[in-house]
């Protein structure tokens, strides 16, 4: 049975010059699968584990299941990032972006994170897939401060919070189970205020 992406659709769809983030469907898992399993040395060192030692896998449609349900509550929202200029009607997917613990009221704060191809890393692609993730969030969900925690050790991750302008707050020790052992990170933070222009124009002005 064929289910429309307007029908089902919980995540809006953003667009830049060279990408499309769009909702993760079951359409999808064949070539998530795929693009995960040739990347998978590459995410290895940066990839959450359960401290409580390896649960059962979950399958790709519990894991959209789940997503599509935090979409819903307002507490999360992933994107694939897609090429659409190489093929215009099956744009191909070359990572992730994920909007996880979102909370209103007097915080109005979430936490974004990310994933990209090794192939496609280097030429600013995740930067700008942020960027859009960011402006979304600032303009059409009303927040009021993002952060990114990322592993010192995590260069090319590094690199992203720099070009798009996030503030260092220093280092959580033992802050997230990665990679099978729970590991210090350092949180790059924005405030809504901080931006004079939108995020998009500041990586491009970049």
């Amino acid at each position: 049975m064929f289910f429309s992406r307007r029908a089902t659709q919980l995540v809006p769809e953003l667009s830049s010059d060279r990408l499309l983030l769009r909702q993760l469907t079951m359409r999808d898992e064949n070539e998530w699968i795929t693009l995960r399993y040739a990347n998978a040395q590459w995410l290895q060192p940066w990839d959450p584990t359960n401290p409580m030692g390896p649960p059962e896998s979950i399958t790709f449609r519990q894991m959209i299941t789940g997503k599509d349900q935090a979409a819903r509550e307002g507490t999360g929202y992933s994107w694939a990032i897609a090429l659409p200029q190489l093929h215009q009607s099956n744009p191909p997917l070359i990572g992730q972006v994920s909007l996880s613990s979102v909370q209103y009221g007097a915080a109005r704060t979430a936490s974004i994170g990310y994933w990209i191809d090794r192939s496609h890393a280097g030429f600013g692609l995740m930067p700008e897939a942020c960027a859009l993730v960011i402006d979304h969030c600032f303009n059409d969900l009303q927040l009021h401060r993002l952060e990114i925690n990322i592993r010192p050790e995590n260069a090319p991750s590094l690199r992203v919070v720099e070009k798009l302008g996030f503030r260092d707050e220093g280092v959580r020790r033992a802050f997230l189970h990665i990679d099978g052992a729970w590991r210090d990170h350092r949180t790059f933070a924005l405030n809504r205020e901080e931006l004079s222009s939108t995020m998009l124009e500041r990586i491009y002005e970049r």
